[in-house]
Parts: structure tokens; sequence; C-alpha cells
């Protein structure tokens, strides 16, 4: 990291800045192109590892990418703000990010896809035992990021 004096080492608080955002972007490789791919998300962390938990549809671009995919990137931000200043050059902007690189992989079991879907459901409201449609789960396909590499920023 080029700016060492905004970079978050304390676990703890880089949890804390997950917990504040609302969009986790993947970032996926398509032969010689980048894809990126806003996504809601849900967490665990299991043992000091951080697990992200992904929903979406059974196909689609994504989807067709992960086979070839060893390696995943994903960044997260929030606290967005302006700073203005005198002069263009003084204005600044305030955020915190998360970034990072992991493996990617398809939940297929029943039990722990409902497991991923209640952590997206706990990370977005004030519940984690949701039941959910046998249908739509049928419908739904539950990715797990398991995170190798993270950094945490703030400005």
């Amino acid at each position: 990291m080029r700016r060492k004096d905004r970079e978050i080492t304390d676990f703890s608080k880089t949890i804390s800045i997950i917990d504040a955002c609302d969009c986790c972007r993947l970032g996926l490789v398509d032969i010689n192109e980048a894809y990126i791919v806003p996504m809601n998300f849900g967490y665990d962390i299991i043992d000091n590892q951080i697990i992200l938990y992904f929903h979406c549809a059974k196909e689609g671009r994504k989807i067709d990418l992960l086979p070839g995919q060893s390696v995943v990137s994903f960044e997260m931000d929030t606290k967005h703000q302006l700073v203005g200043g005198k002069l263009g050059c003084d204005f600044t902007f305030l955020f915190q990010s998360v970034m990072g690189t992991g493996t990617l992989e398809e939940v297929s079991e029943k039990d722990e896809k409902i497991y991923g879907l209640q952590r997206i459901m706990a990370h977005y409201t004030d519940n984690s035992r949701w039941e959910f449609d046998e249908r739509a789960l049928n419908m739904t396909k539950i990715l797990k990021l398991s995170v190798s590499t993270f950094s945490c920023k703030e400005h």
C-alpha cells in the first residue's frame, strides 16, 4: 500500500468497515478483459478468516467465468464524503475501503446455501434467522469467497 498512513491493520476495525459497506464488487478475468460486478453480500469470520457470501442467478457471465478463475478480486467501500477547498486541487474525498483476493466456489449443499443466505440477510437486516422458499433456493446460486489476502484503507 502506497499510503501507509491510511492503512488500517486492526482486524476488528476492518470488520466494522465491512459491516458498513452495502455492496461488494467482484473482479473476474474474461480472457484478457477485466469483468467487475457489484453484488449484495454477507460475511462470516471463521478462525480469523473472512468468508464472503453472494447470491445470484444460476446463469450469466460471472457464472460462465467461474471455472476459469483460480483467484478472484473483491472491493467494497463506504463513508464517502467530499471535502472542499479554495482551489480545485485542495479538494479531497474521504472514504473507507477493503479490497483483496480469494478463491470463489459455488455452494451446493442445501444447509450451507441456507447459511450463506442467512449471512447475507443478517448483513442487511437485524435478523439472521430467515426461512427460504424451496423454489427460491433451487433457483438461486450461492457463491462463497474465502479471502486469502486483504488490505483496508481509510482517509
